[in-house]
């Protein structure tokens, strides 16, 4: 099963897609879509739906999770960063892939055992269990990582309480 994993941004989205096969999950792709701080909100969204379509449309995953969104102070980085959120459950949606959403706590619960662990510790994690040569940077491509890696567990962990067996 190909996932699609996705810190939202509207700066950066840090994306990563990892198969999991049997009880390992392997790395295929990870990156960021980038846009520009001066540019307008509408253009970064077009710049940012445009890169999603064609991620989905190249890399074909099956499942996405997405990070929630959690802001206490700065609620008008909230509405953009939804804003940019949106567009990429919409090119999901418009493709009929199902999305998974996870708190921070579960994604760290997830990768480290732990929900209260440290950036760091979580990244250093993605880099071992998807054995890669260096922790992925930006940090928000880890952060995607992490969440595809979260969404990996739980797909196996749902279908064995639903009496499903793995593929």
């Amino acid at each position: 099963m190909r996932v699609l994993g996705i810190d939202p941004g509207i700066a950066i989205m840090g994306f990563g897609f990892v198969d999991k096969i049997g009880h390992r999950i392997v790395p295929v792709q990870y990156g960021s879509i980038q846009t520009e701080a001066n540019t307008p909100t509408e253009s970064r969204l077009v710049q940012i739906y445009d890169a999603s379509c064609e991620l989905l449309d190249r890399y074909k995953p099956q499942t996405i999770a997405v990070e929630k969104l959690f802001f206490s102070k700065n609620v008008t980085n909230a509405f953009i960063v939804g804003q940019a959120r949106g567009v990429l459950l919409l090119a999901a949606a418009q493709r009929g892939i199902p999305v998974g959403e996870y708190t921070p706590m579960q994604v760290k619960q997830a990768v480290v055992g732990y929900g209260g662990a440290e950036k760091k510790q979580v990244q250093e994690m993605v880099r071992r269990l998807l054995k890669l040569p260096a922790v992925p940077k930006p940090d928000d491509v880890a952060d995607a990582l992490a969440v595809a890696i979260c969404h990996a567990h739980s797909i196996v962990l749902n279908d064995r309480m639903n009496g499903v067996t793995p593929t």
